[in-house]
């Protein structure tokens, strides 16, 4: 039933340009592109227990090595996406080197810290990132000389590298890896005791969940067009936060639910709304008092009980 469902789902988003305006499949590319990123987080918060506040330094890394190599130095999309992978994963394995020192509310703040010198950097060096002022004018790959300049070619490229990313997270989740991931995160003097390494097991997650978030990151400057450092803010991190809470922690399909939920209140109730985000918090609220375990699991629980 489960594989159905998906079938569906995937068959179901392929089509969407073929029924949606340009405006809707821009929003499905965005919501796409906040799937990942906020799948990429609940690698660390649902399944490993380790909540951060700090997760849009790969996506701003990432998008910023992208925007520098392209723009300025003259190289190919490919080889400067290879380049800004390769460095948000090694700088998310040295940050995990220094925010693995604490757990729980240390971790929190360690991550946190080390996310606001990025964000201070981004505005400061604007010799290297031209400050306030972002860099503009940037152009998108052509993987296969196939342009992604039309909305629906670039909602494809986006539809197949979340794709990808899904799947390879499912698959890392599901590994006896994840399964020790998960004993770690609910008992780990246990699984110490047991010939386990904590330590090592979580800094694996921290560095494969920094990976993902700098694909997100690579897909949110092609998108764009243009980086600023707000995408390396708090506000970044906390959004892609609350889209895992609210859809679910722990789960698969949560995070992305939680992540398009965010997004839509973004691009619509900002519209009409001034102060939005009051809204957001009031359905957060909701969320936690009427679905605790985030809107995914409290639906399939509602489910389940109707079902004969």
């Amino acid at each position: 039933m489960k594989w159905l469902a998906a079938a569906s789902l995937a068959g179901l988003l392929v089509l969407v340009p073929l029924f949606a305006g340009d405006f809707y499949i821009n929003l499905a590319s965005q919501i796409l592109i906040a799937a990942i990123f906020a799948t990429s987080l609940n690698l660390l918060v649902g399944y490993g227990g380790m909540t951060s506040l700090g997760h849009a330094s790969y996506l701003g890394v990432a998008a910023y090595i992208s925007a520098l190599l392209t723009s300025r130095y003259g190289f190919g999309h490919g080889a400067a996406s290879i380049i800004a992978l390769s460095g948000t994963t090694g700088m998310a394995a040295c940050f995990g080197v220094i925010a693995l020192r604490a757990t729980g509310l240390g971790f929190l703040m360690i991550t946190l810290a080390l996310s606001q010198v990025l964000w201070g950097l981004a505005y400061r060096m604007s010799d290297v990132t031209n400050g306030d002022n972002g860099i503009a004018g940037l152009t998108r790959p052509m993987p296969f000389g196939v342009s992604l300049n039309s909305p629906a070619a670039f909602y494809w490229f986006a539809l197949i590298v979340a794709g990808v990313a899904f799947i390879m997270m499912a698959i890392f989740v599901s590994s006896s890896f994840g399964s020790t991931l998960k004993g770690v995160r609910d008992q780990p003097r246990r699984m110490a005791a047991l010939g386990f390494n904590p330590w090592m097991i979580r800094w694996i997650t921290f560095i494969y969940a920094g990976f993902w978030g700098g694909v997100s990151g690579l897909l949110y400057v092609y998108y764009n067009r243009y980086i600023h450092p707000t995408s390396l803010s708090t506000t970044s991190s906390a959004e892609a936060l609350l889209g895992v809470i609210a859809g679910g922690s722990g789960t698969l399909g949560g995070p992305a639910v939680g992540a398009a939920l965010v997004l839509l209140l973004k691009n619509y109730a900002s519209a009409y709304i001034e102060r939005w985000n009051m809204l957001l918090g009031l359905i957060f609220l909701f969320i936690v008092l009427v679905m605790p375990t985030g809107i995914v699991p409290g639906l399939s629980k509602l489910l389940r009980r109707r079902s004969p």
